[in-house]
């Protein structure tokens, strides 16, 4: 089956339904009201940038919870207030109370920030509800998600390498660092009731025709001194090297500017992201630790497949299993929730990688990010095909299940001192 296989009807049908009580008539007041959160996203990307954690998915972690509260205060607004000044106040209050308690040491900027947003904010009932709104909201989720395991020193949990045998993962040349990222499959889940909810089949047995073929792929397209590798494949595989986390950030920011949606639509499109690129990463880890299976480079140099000791990959391997891709299961998801709630196409946009200075790329459809990042994992001789398919489709039956349960996520916290006067 395609790992491009057209999102169900339900997804298509929850998403339209979830959206639609937050379109904006365009028009002045709709452009106004999207500035608050861009101002907003912007402020997040900055933070995560300038002083996040050093593990992805605890910098996902901070954009889910920012976001999650504001979409939450935005959702319902009380009766007898301007429902503009509202959203606006409480997405900032929201998104502002969680950065600063997450990452305190971008306190001086984020309260100069707020501080404008709240200046362009009309004073009244309004205003002072929604900082209420988002306030509360961001102190709920916080504590809430206290101890969820998406701390740096959970995520890198130690994990015992079992001993070399065919197939199962050893360390990776020429670090040989200890396993990344075995903490993640243990992590508290934000949608998904478990972290194996989702776990994928096994990978291509050792001695079918499907693992020879992808071992001779990787073979030829991604070793570092490769002949059968175009100029424009290598570009492809540095192009797409980095954070998957930095390599989003643009087009969701797109989709954001484009999106006709007031700041409560705004708010849940980045939430949904965020929150299914969360509970993909888990889901990835546990197909990942639950399979172990060795990396291309531990196969070619050490398989009984025509071995190869001094065979190189373009790109260093990354310190986990094979079986999933992560930058394809994170890639498949992002596709999956920007097509469902933006739709699959947009119009041209331009996207840079700070692992490949001074290239653009140009991209009309959420699918094109996907299609390279399956080529790109091969291309750096790190991954093989199937890592790279079975990851889209994990990281899309992750994400839909995600927007089918959106409601319920959502949803405003109760509690005795849900009510602002």
């Amino acid at each position: 089956m395609s790992p491009y296989r057209t999102r169900p009807a339900t997804v298509a049908l929850g998403a339209a339904v979830l959206l639609a009580a937050s379109v904006a008539a365009p028009g002045a007041a709709a452009a106004d009201r999207s500035t608050t959160a861009l101002t907003w996203y912007d402020a997040t990307a900055e933070t995560v940038a300038a002083a996040g954690a050093p593990t992805q998915i605890t910098n996902s972690r901070t954009w889910a919870i920012g976001w999650l509260a504001a979409a939450r205060a935005t959702r319902s607004v009380p009766a007898g207030v301007d429902r503009g000044p509202f959203q606006e106040a409480a997405l900032a209050a929201a998104v502002h109370r969680a950065l600063v308690t997450l990452v305190p040491s971008r306190t001086e900027q984020l309260d100069a920030t707020y501080e404008k947003t709240l200046d362009a904010v009309p004073d009244g009932p309004a205003e002072r509800r929604g900082v209420a709104a988002g306030e509360r909201e961001a102190n709920l989720l916080v504590a809430a998600r206290q101890g969820d395991g998406l701390d740096p020193g959970s995520v890198n949990a130690p994990y015992p390498v079992r001993p070399a045998a065919p197939g199962v993962w050893q360390p990776t040349p020429p670090a040989y660092a200890p396993a990344a990222q075995y903490g993640n499959r243990l992590a508290e889940p934000f949608v998904l009731t478990a972290g194996d909810q989702f776990r994928l089949g096994p990978p291509p047995a050792l001695d079918s025709a499907r693992y020879a073929a992808d071992l001779a792929e990787v073979r030829a397209y991604g070793g570092a001194d490769s002949t059968a590798r175009s100029a424009h494949q290598t570009e492809t595989a540095t192009f797409w090297l980095g954070s998957s986390l930095t390599l989003y950030t643009e087009p969701l920011r797109v989709a954001l500017s484009r999106a006709q949606q007031g700041p409560a639509g705004q708010a849940r499109l980045v939430a949904l992201f965020h929150v299914a690129l969360v509970d993909t990463q888990i889901a990835t880890s546990d197909s990942k630790y639950a399979y172990e299976r060795w990396r291309p480079v531990t196969a070619i140099r050490t398989g009984a497949l025509d071995p190869d000791p001094d065979w190189t990959p373009l790109h260093a391997t990354p310190a986990h299993p094979d079986h999933p891709s992560g930058h394809n299961t994170y890639s498949g998801a992002a596709e999956t929730v920007l097509s469902a709630l933006v739709g699959p196409r947009t119009a041209p946009f331009d996207l840079t990688s700070p692992t490949a200075p001074g290239v653009t790329r140009t991209y009309t459809t959420w699918r094109q990010l996907s299609e390279e990042n399956v080529e790109a994992r091969v291309l750096s001789g790190i991954h093989t095909r199937s890592a790279d398919e079975a990851g889209l489709t994990l990281g899309k039956e992750v994400a839909r299940y995600v927007l089918r349960h959106a409601g319920r996520l959502l949803a405003p916290a109760r509690d005795a001192a849900a009510s602002s006067r």
